[in-house]
């Protein structure tokens, strides 16, 4: 993804330095051509972010960087005595990273109409219905997400769903020199925490929901929900130009008053609220759905091939923010009726029989009620759902037992498998996810193996019934124990279409 910029720039350290509000102590004359917090990216012209992290701490590798041609180093603690190169000291290196790359880099946010969206569930495909309307208005745009990376049609694999600061500020130049008017990122809550989206400068910030999930990292909903807040409060480095955020969550509610409060501009989109952007009249079906738009720029049927409530939400979220861009509503009706969303979104693996099977991200209890309130909805008469789940391991522990309760409450048949175990005990998790499933009352399958409970749920199947494979999406790995193995939820649904073709 980083690449070679067309454009060679070198901005003085001392410049960097001030940007960053460091002292430095070397030479203010050097040229700092890049920023990186990894060794591995260090150049010729490059400054070195030491960070301590929670497993390594690059200062360990600052002899390496300096021997592969780094200019200096960035740090929190002070010059060791036995380092003779530029030294720059900051209060927060994490903070100083992000602040040093956007210096370095020309601050290329301020040349694109960038758009980040944060939230729990929806900011994927929100992020893909954005791109969709720009590219609609004839913008050419980059996009930063959980899927991938992209800049025009050019496409680099995704590490995380929001890189490290260095690397955003890095892409986004490129994307500028390839011509991109338009940005679109999606901003995770550990990314924010993290300093990744600091020294950016968005045209609008997008607040779809907030759920449980994450607290492993962040301990409390109340944390978590901070974490967030960064995107709009200024905390980032400044306010963006607009915020467009979803009032029916009590979380985006209250960040509304906040915002509102606070003075810029706010626009507001809900299904039940009072909100700017809001649809009425909602007919949805397996293949696709429609629905009554109001803005503050009219009214407008819109029909799309996404399917369930939780797409209208991020329909919603994406014409706010299509109003902020300027774009019209022919034109964004246009998007909408073309755009499939993001891979693994209620993506329906496509065959010939009279059931569906469908593959979703779905990974905590919020967003797998979500998906099957829509299964439900889009089942034929007298149809079942029938869901294959499981919890990730070594993640947050608290949301395995709300997700057996989801599951359990609004399926017809569950089948509880794996998801990722990792170097967790996949017995261990499964039991985890028990308790909710005991819970309801409601009996279930469990099987280990994440392709056996796959084949044993479409054998399951009959007219009119859906299947929901949930939690993996679009991913194409498993990782069991520390080995990462190729397995993709639509390729073994297929193999079981298959298979029950031939029985």
């Amino acid at each position: 993804m980083s690449g070679e910029r067309k454009t060679e720039r070198a901005v003085p350290l001392g410049a960097v330095a001030r940007a960053v509000n460091g002292r430095l102590t070397g030479d203010e004359t050097l040229p700092v051509a890049d920023v990186t917090h990894d060794s591995r990216q260090v150049r010729t012209g490059s400054l070195f972010a030491a960070i301590q992290g929670a497993n390594v701490d690059a200062h360990a590798f600052v002899a390496q960087a300096v021997a592969q041609g780094a200019v200096g180093v960035v740090s929190e603690r002070e010059r060791p005595a036995d380092y003779g190169g530029a030294w720059l000291q900051v209060a927060d290196a994490r903070a100083a990273l992000a602040q040093a790359a956007a210096e370095v880099q020309g601050h290329p946010s301020r040349e694109l109409q960038l758009v980040g969206i944060t939230g729990t569930n929806g900011k994927t495909t929100t992020a893909h219905l954005i791109a969709a309307m720009a590219e609609a208005a004839g913008r050419k745009v980059a996009l930063l997400g959980t899927v991938g990376y992209r800049i025009g049609g050019e496409m680099f694999a995704a590490k995380h769903t929001t890189p490290e600061a260095s690397d955003v500020q890095r892409f986004l130049r490129r994307a500028v020199e390839a011509g991109c008017q338009v940005g679109v990122m999606e901003c995770s809550s550990q990314a924010l925490d993290l300093h990744r989206c600091d020294a950016l400068a968005f045209t609008a910030a997008v607040f779809t929901n907030l759920t449980q999930d994450h607290l492993d990292y962040h301990r409390t909903m109340a944390n978590y929900f901070d974490a967030k807040r960064r995107l709009f409060d200024g905390r980032t480095g400044t306010r963006p130009g607009a915020a467009v955020v979803n009032v029916d969550d009590a979380y985006g509610g209250e960040l509304a008053g906040d915002m509102a409060r606070g003075g810029g501009r706010l626009l507001r989109y809900a299904l039940n609220a009072a909100a700017e952007v809001t649809a009425h009249e909602l007919d949805v079906r397996l293949g696709g759905m429609s629905f009554s738009l109001r803005t503050p720029a009219g009214e407008r049927v819109l029909r799309s091939p996404l399917v369930g409530t939780f797409h209208v939400y991020n329909i919603l979220a994406a014409v706010a923010c299509g109003l902020v861009l300027g774009y019209e509503l022919e034109t964004m009706a246009r998007a909408v009726e073309t755009c499939a969303g993001a891979p693994g979104r209620f993506e329906r693996v496509a065959h010939a029989g009279d059931f569906a099977v469908v593959v979703d991200y779905a990974h905590t209890d919020d967003a797998l009620r979500n998906v099957l309130r829509t299964a439900r909805e889009v089942a034929g008469r007298g149809g079942r759902v029938i869901t294959v789940f499981g919890c990730g391991g070594d993640r947050d522990r608290t949301k395995r037992a709300p997700m057996g309760e989801a599951a359990a409450s609004l399926s017809d048949v569950v089948i509880l498998t794996s998801d990722n175990p990792r170097t967790e005990d996949p017995e261990q998790i499964l039991a985890d996810a028990e308790v909710g499933l005991r819970a309801v009352g409601k009996p279930y399958l469990k099987f280990v193996d994440r392709r056996a409970a796959i084949h044993r749920a479409v054998t399951e199947a009959r007219g009119g019934d859906v299947v929901l494979i949930a939690g993996k999406g679009h991913e194409d790995y498993q990782i069991i124990g520390t080995e990462t193995i190729h397995f993709d939820d639509k390729e073994v649904a297929r193999e079981a279409l298959a298979e029950r073709g031939r029985a």
